[in-house]
């Protein structure tokens, strides 16, 4: 296989070179092997073209932070296969995708299928925190709980190959490309924006999603134009996967009702060949329940958030949603004016000027509030350093540069406190 460009993604195509292409995207953690099951089908109508995320399936690592980066090599890899119209089918962090492409190329998506997927994906802080934990403990935790989220519990006992499949695919992703897809999901809201997404839509979604569940799907419904909904019974998160015959017979009808290919849709595609990794394990047939079609539903007004001066964003941002929410609920009429001055003052005129990063930022405040002794506002940071992406090693010796110049008292203090929260932050949940 060739090297691929940094500006590209690593792919693969199936299907007939003269057919209408057609894009399946993976969910984080996973390869384009998830989409196995689907290819004999929709390799007979279409070219089919998998890609996979940075650092997953052994594609190179070079991570991307934002979905808009990660949108941006998608269309650059089809750019370079010549072609300039196609369908889009994603798969939770890969709808993300779909909805940013169709959100900022709506001449190149013909049609959209945006499979266990949501126009904001949890909170930022969840994602954030995934960053922390794997940056402390490898991909470890984050592949022994994969089968939880991703299967039903029925499933998951009946297929313990497909189980140990799921749980190697996200051992061996490269850890700085999955904290930069969780900081990409942390940051990815299009909740105001679903208005404006004109291609075909359909959203799928298994009954028993617990990631992405089917109120995330209804509210894709109510806010894109003419959009489907699709519920899957028996299915969780990785639909395509549990469910693989109704999947794709909700995929094969979507996508020829919804979309003409346009002539040079297909133009230049080669294939190329598939690099070492585990395909999806065969399972002996496991009745799959008929899929429940819902017609589409009413259009109904986008939910528009509340819009943020910068300050509130950039305390957001390195605080996180939680903290933010408690200190703002507890002030009173006494204290608004000073979290107003704070606000924009700290946040929106320092913390958010482009002379030094996050990292530089948040190790200069540890260092600051320590010698100040500022305990509670000292733990506050931590977290807020742990979540820019620095390392528990590289706080402490923030702390011991520190403690030469404050006191070892002060230091002493301090140590006390961020360990504790290097602690709790640091150790996987459940």
């Amino acid at each position: 296989m060739s090297e691929t460009p940094k500006n590209t993604l690593q792919y693969r195509s199936d299907g007939p070179e003269d057919a209408p292409v057609l894009v399946l995207g993976p969910s984080l953690g996973t390869t384009w092997h998830m989409w196995d099951r689907q290819i004999p089908e929709l390799a007979g109508s279409w070219r089919v073209v998998r890609f996979d995320l940075p650092g997953h399936g052994g594609a190179p690592a070079q991570p991307a932070h934002s979905m808009a980066e990660l949108g941006d090599r998608v269309i650059a890899t089809l750019d370079g296969l010549g072609v300039q119209r196609f369908g889009y089918a994603g798969c939770s962090i890969g709808g993300a995708i779909g909805a940013d492409l169709a959100l900022r190329h709506p001449h190149r998506v013909a049609s959209l299928a945006l499979v266990a997927a949501s126009p904001r994906f949890g909170t930022a802080d969840e994602f954030r925190q995934r960053g922390v934990i794997v940056r402390a403990n490898g991909m470890d935790p984050m592949a022994r709980s994969a089968p939880e989220r991703w299967f039903t519990a029925a499933y998951a006992a009946a297929q313990p190959a497909i189980v140990e499949w799921a749980v190697q695919m996200v051992r061996t992703t490269d850890p700085a490309c999955y904290i930069a897809a969780c900081e990409a999901l942390a940051a990815f809201d299009i909740r105001a924006e679903l208005g404006r997404i004109t291609a075909p839509t359909l959203a799928l979604v298994g009954a028993e999603d617990r990631v992405t569940g089917p109120g995330e799907a209804r509210t894709l419904v109510a806010g894109i134009p003419g959009a489907g909904l699709a519920v899957v019974p028996g299915a969780s998160h990785l639909a395509p996967v549990e469910q693989p015959a109704a999947v794709t017979d909700l995929l094969v009808r979507h996508f020829s009702t919804a979309w003409q290919a346009a002539p040079d849709s297909t133009t230049g595609l080669t294939a190329i060949p598939t690099p070492p990794a585990v395909p999806l394990p065969v399972a002996p047939a496991v009745p799959e329940a008929p899929a429940d079609e819902v017609a589409p539903a009413p259009v109904e007004p986008a939910v528009t958030p509340d819009a943020y001066e910068l300050g509130m964003k950039t305390r957001r941002e390195v605080l996180g949603d939680a903290l933010v929410d408690a200190e703002t609920a507890a002030a009173d009429a006494f204290s608004t004016d000073f979290d107003e001055l704070t606000t924009r003052h700290a946040w929106g005129e320092v913390w958010a000027r482009d002379g030094l990063d996050r990292r530089t930022r948040a190790a200069v405040a540890l260092a600051a509030l320590a010698t100040g002794g500022h305990l509670d506002d000292l733990a506050a940071h931590t977290r807020a350093a742990l979540r820019a992406g620095l390392t528990p090693d590289e706080i402490k010796e923030v702390l011991l540069q520190t403690g030469v110049y404050c006191g070892v008292p002060a230091a002493n203090a301090a140590f006390r406190v961020a360990g504790a929260v290097i602690r709790e932050e640091t150790t996987p949940r459940g």
